[in-house]
């Protein structure tokens, strides 16, 4: 369903953000996410490097490749800076080969910010990281779930606790992971201790 109608109003800015997912024959796999900013209107920021920018073409047109293994972490890293709109945008790209032996796990994007911090990134391509990880783990899925029935059986499987779906102590963990639901009461009793 889409949103309600809203009022009468002009359209300015378009992010158009796409993230796609690999598994590779060497059995790691690429997750690579493109994202492409543009205006409605001409624009331009810095006329030594880039004439005034068109309105509908690119302000912005960046790719992200993480090579992660099923334990999520990352072994390789590509970062493209196809257009830009100033000139040193472009070197940022460089610096992402800094998250190379980091995981995705709950918390990482703190391990990304004292790896990389934001005076030597792009802002733009820091913000495809989130997605990168929710769709690394879309993309990996099945095999996740072969890996979980292969470990032992007392082993907390890692996505629980991540939403409000998967909760400990909600309806989808007590019918799929019963051995790991904890009910709200004694989850209320766990968080005061």
């Amino acid at each position: 369903m889409p949103l309600k109608k809203s009022i009468t109003r002009k359209k300015l800015h378009l992010r158009d953000i796409q993230c796609e997912g690999y598994s590779r024959d060497d059995g790691l796999w690429d997750i690579e996410a493109h994202i492409v900013d543009s205006r409605t209107y001409d624009c331009g920021y810095d006329e030594d490097f880039r004439d005034t920018i068109k309105a509908g073409d690119a302000v912005h047109d960046m790719w992200l490749r993480l090579t992660i293994d099923l334990d999520f972490l990352i072994h390789d890293v590509q970062a493209i800076s196809d257009q830009t709109p100033f000139g040193i945008c472009t070197s940022a790209a460089k610096i992402m080969q800094k998250l190379i032996g980091l995981q995705i796990k709950p918390g990482w994007m703190e391990s990304v910010r004292e790896r990389i911090g934001s005076e030597t990134s792009c802002t733009h391509v820091m913000s495809l990281l989130p997605v990168i990880s929710a769709t690394a783990y879309q993309t990996m899925h099945v095999a996740l779930r072969e890996k979980q029935l292969q470990q032992a059986d007392d082993q907390k499987p890692m996505i629980l606790d991540t939403c409000l779906a998967l909760s400990s102590d909600g309806e989808v963990v007590r019918k799929r992971w019963p051995e790991f639901y904890t009910s709200p009461k004694s989850k209320t009793q766990e968080d005061s201790s």
